[in-house]
């Protein structure tokens, strides 16, 4: 079989570039016709600057080699540039977006992917900066209990454009507080339902700030992200001190209005002060009151509960510029009593802002099997009835899962242990934010953590582990098939010439050590953990677009690389790269004068950068082999047309035949459905091609452990981010049981999730929708834009079907 290209015949290039990236301007990668193109107009390209993703690239290396000041090399600052613009080396979306020349002046947690948090004011500050966190809630690591808090007050001056006066206001207002039914039109709001929205404001609201209580701290919200965390911390500090007889009033009235642009996130609209207002009011009435009126003894509403809804009802509020909502882990020891209330918090209590995991361990494994065996001690039969309620609940909606706790870190070493207390609050202190009310809180849960059973959790995909007071992990992704030196279409599946091989072989690896040098210099920007960066140099660099790679560089498939002895030369080609990426980890750490950082090597999820270019997400298999990616944007149906405030991309696609629609269940928003042919289909790998549906989940596994060994290594690795899905059409309760009993001891991390046909799960629409290909061809023929034509021709779709030429 010619696996080239349809239509395209393999031929020896004239000319080989250089092994490296040199420092001659390289042309940029084309991104992905439709869904690469969305995404990188969604959160990637600047507007005003009229960006393609060369000009991205010139900004990003610009930007991190600005860190390392007056060592900066202007030769390192072009191979850089180089390796981004062609699409070997992805960073993450966050650099993408945010990368320039005012970079040194930025905080680093704008940078950052991958944090944890142990208090509710730092995990909505992370969450307000983009960054995803991860949140352990047991017993001995919650210190605050909320009815111990002051009486909340809150304030917005009549005065402020986004105050609820106008009718208009009044009905969107009622709307975004729940008092009118969700999806109520404006003209469909009765007077009686205006009058109650009106009531409602009067008596949760306070008017005039000089009706507060006498004594009571008034506090002015400051319109930065810092500001909105300050009041956080202070209400936090107050509970834990036990301030129930004192009163706070927090005044909003200098909070920008709603839809002005934040100059941080690149214009992007502000949420305004309400949509911050009704986190405090769920804060206040669904915690502080509650927590109060708990019955001694009463298991509902512990403070590990309270944690949890609190930092639910922040994260709700958390819209960075529109373009992202929050995203966290919350994690909970399998010996805590309320472990059963935390698995079922989800499914029962509506808590959807985190991914919810059960931290668990060798032993908890070794209860479960023996319980099973026929023992009645009671650890082994907690663990079991942990495992059975967890899998019960997973096998209906995907959570929770299961952490590997103790396979976090190496107890070997004691790293996670090492970490001091502090008892003035550096642990929390950067240029931009200083913990100050909270240093008690802080001191105590520092001290906590020195002896904890799990001191370390994970970030929100799972893929790092990170100290559970508090701690950063920046990412990178390289993805080794652009690094190849000559046009793909030149190229023939396992047939590489020798000298175009190891070209391409020595261009992977200057990307991967390129990208080790990226993440460092971003370990020298300023950050609220700066005592925990300095500790760690945590870092994480990871393939993405494996699949594509081992098809066009060694003409293997996916059931070839389970073969480790017939694809010895890819894993040994992966093992080679890990080794560089941790060498070039501690020479650049020695160069900088850092320490050697704690982790180098990880694979995360690569879910915007992979889309950019079509390729297979990290460790992923690909999902299907043609299929609409809906995406989703502000708009809403009126009338005329799309309203004013709606995304003008909507109009756009739609007047070009993108297939486009108002959602129901989501009033305001519609998505865009993009045709998308995966890369990997566009490689001729054909009737090779394994998608994760017809991959069986020991295979999968069987794959992990495979990049586990070869890629993360024994040392300085994080794990891999890998999402199993298991069909409930195919394997009952009891298999699924069976299935994660046998497999998921043995590896760092794997998130399963059984699913259903997508016909069968009764939702408005899926991310992905698997489309025939005579239904996806004729979608394809009505939308008219060339880019997308030349991608998805029918050439491509007969060899996506299985038949590609011979």
């Amino acid at each position: 079989m010619d696996g080239s290209l349809p239509g395209m015949r393999p031929r020896r290039p004239a000319a080989i570039p250089g092994a490296s990236f040199g420092e001659a301007k390289l042309a940029p990668r084309a991104l992905d016709p439709g869904m690469g193109l969305a995404v990188a107009r969604r959160t990637v390209f600047r507007s005003e600057d009229r960006e393609d993703f060369g000009r991205v690239a010139d900004r990003v290396a610009a930007g991190n080699m600005a860190l390392a000041g007056r060592r900066a090399d202007p030769v390192e600052e072009a191979r850089l540039r180089n390796a981004i613009a062609t699409g070997a080396l992805l960073t993450s979306g966050r650099h993408l977006q945010h990368g320039d020349a005012q970079q040194p002046g930025r905080n680093m947690e704008v940078f950052t992917n991958c944090a944890t948090a142990i208090a509710s004011f730092t995990l909505f500050y992370l969450l307000l900066n983009g960054s995803g966190v991860g949140r352990s809630y047991d017993d001995e690591l919650v210190a605050v209990d909320w009815a111990r808090a002051p009486r909340l007050l809150l304030h917005l001056s009549p005065s402020h454009p986004d105050f609820p006066g106008t009718r208009e206001d009044l009905h969107r207002f009622g709307v975004e507080f729940d008092l009118l039914p969700w999806g109520t039109a404006p003209e469909a709001m009765t007077d009686a339902q205006a009058a109650e929205v009106r009531a409602w404001i009067a008596r949760e609201f306070v008017s005039d700030p000089s009706e507060a209580p006498a004594g009571a701290i008034r506090h002015a919200v400051a319109d930065t992200r810092e500001g909105w965390a300050k009041a956080v911390e202070l209400l936090e500090s107050m509970a834990f001190e036990g301030a129930a007889d004192r009163a706070v009033l927090l005044d909003f009235s200098a909070v920008r209005p709603r839809g002005a642009p934040i100059g941080g996130m690149q214009g992007r609209p502000a949420s305004g002060p309400l949509s911050l207002m009704r986190g405090f009011v769920n804060l206040r009435n669904q915690v502080i009151e509650p927590a109060r009126r708990r019955a001694p003894g009463d298991e509902a509403l512990r403070p590990w509960e309270q944690a949890l809804l609190a930092d639910h009802y922040l994260s709700v509020e958390v819209q960075v510029g529109g373009a992202r909502r929050a995203a966290r882990m919350a994690t909970k020891s399998w010996r805590d009593p309320g472990v059963f209330r935390f698995i079922r918090a989800k499914s029962e209590g509506g808590l959807w802002t985190a991914n919810n995991s059960v931290m668990v361990d060798a032993e908890f494994w070794e209860g479960v099997r023996a319980s099973r065996a026929g023992s009645d001690a009671p650890a082994h039969r907690h663990a079991l009835a942990v495992f059975e309620e967890a899998t019960r609940c997973a096998f209906i909606n995907g959570e929770p899962g299961f952490i590997n706790g103790d396979k976090l870190e190496d107890h070997r070493t004691g790293t996670a242990w090492e970490k001091p207390a502090h008892e003035d609050g550096r642990d929390v202190r950067s240029a931009r934010y200083r913990a100050d009310h909270a240093v008690g809180l802080l001191a105590e849960l520092g001290r906590r953590a020195q002896a904890a059973r799990f001191p370390v959790t994970t970030n929100p995909c799972g893929e790092i582990t990170l100290h559970v007071t508090g701690g950063y992990c920046v990412i990178a992704d390289f993805a080794p098939l652009f690094a190849c030196p000559v046009d793909l279409v030149e190229v023939e599946p396992g047939a590489v010439p020798p000298e175009v091989a190891a070209e391409w072989d020595a261009r992977v690896e200057d990307s991967v050590r390129l990208g080790v040098r990226f993440l460092m210099r971003a370990n020298l920007m300023d950050a609220l953990y700066a005592e925990e960066v300095r500790r760690t140099n945590r870092m994480g660099i990871g393939p993405t677009g494996l699949h594509e790679w081992a098809w066009m560089r060694w003409g293997f498939g996916f059931a070839d690389l389970l073969d480790e002895e017939r694809s010895a030369p890819f894993w040994a080609m992966l093992a080679r790269l890990s080794d560089a990426a941790k060498a070039e980890g501690e020479a650049c750490a020695a160069e900088f004068g850092l320490g050697a950082p704690f982790t180098v090597t990880t694979v995360k999820p690569a879910g915007t950068t992979s889309k950019l270019f079509g390729l297979t997400e990290g460790a992923h298999l690909p999902a299907r082999r043609q299929y609409l990616r809906w995406v989703q944007f502000k708009g809403a149906r009126r009338n005329t047309g799309w309203a004013v405030d709606s995304d003008p991309l909507l109009g756009d696609y739609e007047a070009r035949g993108y297939p486009v629609r108002a959602l129901r269940s989501f009033p305001g928003m519609a998505v865009v459905g993009f045709p998308t042919l995966p890369l990997i289909q566009r490689l001729g790998i054909g009737e090779r091609l394994v998608t994760a549906p017809e991959a069986s989940p020991d295979d999968q596994y069987r794959w992990l452990a495979l990049l586990e060994r070869h890629w993360i290594g024994a040392e300085r690795g994080n794990q891999v981010s890998y999402t199993l899905k298991v069909f409930t059409d195919r394997h009952g309760l009891d298999a699924f049981r069976d299935m994660v009993l046998e497999h998921q001891p043995r590896i760092r991390c794997c998130a399963v999730l059984p699913s259903r046909p997508d016909h069968a799960l009764g939702y408005e629409y899926l991310p992905e929708e698997e489309v025939p290909a005579g239904r996806f061809a004729a979608l394809v023929e009505r939308i008219e834009d060339p880019a997308l034509h030349e991608a998805v021709d029918m050439a491509h779709l007969a060899c996506a079907s299985g038949v590609c030429p011979i």
